[in-house]
C-alpha cells in the first residue's frame, strides 16, 4: 500500500510494531492508538484485526457513516459468517441494507508471525450508494432484525407477528411480496427480502 504513493496512516497499538513501521516506511503516517479509539475518518480502511477484537471493531466501524470501502483480514470462521456463507449473522442482517459483503480469499494460518491456531479470511465491506431502507430507519430497522434473530414461534410468519404485532394476513402479503417461502429461517433471507418485508410492514404501520 505504501508503494501506491497515496496518503496512508497506519495505526497500531504495540509501540515495538510502530517504531518498526515508522522507520521502515517514512512516507506513512504511523500512529501508536488503539482501533477501538482511533477517528475513522479516511475513505479507505484496511485492517489485519485482532481476532480476539473482531466483533467490536466491526460493530464501531459500521456504525461510522465516513468511509466507503474496507478491507478486513479476520477470522476465516468469521469471514465466512459476515459474508453469509451457509446463512446471514444477526451483524450483516442488521446492516446489509446500507452496506455490501464480499468474501476475497482465504489466509492459511502459516501466513501469520506469531502463528494463530486458525486461517484468515480477507472480507471486502463497501458501503452502498443507494442504501435498502432509509437511514432514518436504521435503528428501528435493527431493533427488527434482532426481535426476528431471537424470537420463537416456530414459523417464520409467527415470528415476525410476535415480533411486530403486526396482523396476521399483513404479515403474510408481506412475506410473499418479498419472496420469503414457508420454512425460510431468519439467517436465510438475503438484504433485499429483509429490507423489502421491513418496508412493506412500515407502510401498513406493523
Amino acid at each position: 500500500m505504501a508503494r501506491l504513493g497515496r496518503p496512508l496512516t497506519a495505526v497500531d497499538l504495540d509501540e515495538h510494531r510502530i517504531a518498526s513501521l515508522g522507520a521502515s516506511l517514512p512516507a506513512v503516517t504511523v500512529e501508536h492508538v488503539d482501533a477501538l479509539t482511533v477517528p475513522l475518518g479516511h475513505p479507505v480502511i484496511v485492517g489485519n484485526i485482532p481476532f480476539h477484537l473482531t466483533s467490536p471493531i466491526l460493530r464501531r466501524l459500521l456504525a461510522a457513516d465516513t468511509w466507503n470501502d474496507a478491507v478486513l483480514l479476520t477470522q476465516w470462521e468469521v469471514a465466512r459468517k459476515r459474508c453469509g456463507v451457509g446463512g446471514s449473522t444477526l451483524l450483516t442482517a442488521q446492516t446489509a441494507p446500507w452496506f455490501t459483503f464480499a468474501l476475497h480469499g482465504r489466509v492459511p494460518s502459516t501466513g501469520f508471525r506469531p502463528r494463530p491456531s486458525v486461517d484468515g479470511g480477507v472480507i471486502g465491506i463497501r458501503r452502498r450508494s443507494a442504501p435498502l431502507v432509509p437511514n432514518g430507519h436504521r435503528s428501528r430497522y435493527e431493533r427488527f432484525v434482532r426481535a426476528i434473530f431471537t424470537g420463537r414461534g416456530g414459523t417464520f410468519d409467527r415470528i415476525v407477528e410476535q415480533a411486530t404485532r403486526a396482523p396476521h394476513g399483513l404479515i403474510h402479503v408481506a412475506l410473499r411480496e418479498a419472496g420469503v417461502r414457508a420454512g425460510t429461517l431468519p439467517r436465510d433471507l438475503s438484504a433485499e427480502q429483509w429490507s423489502r418485508l421491513w418496508l412493506r410492514l412500515q407502510r401498513q404501520g406493523g
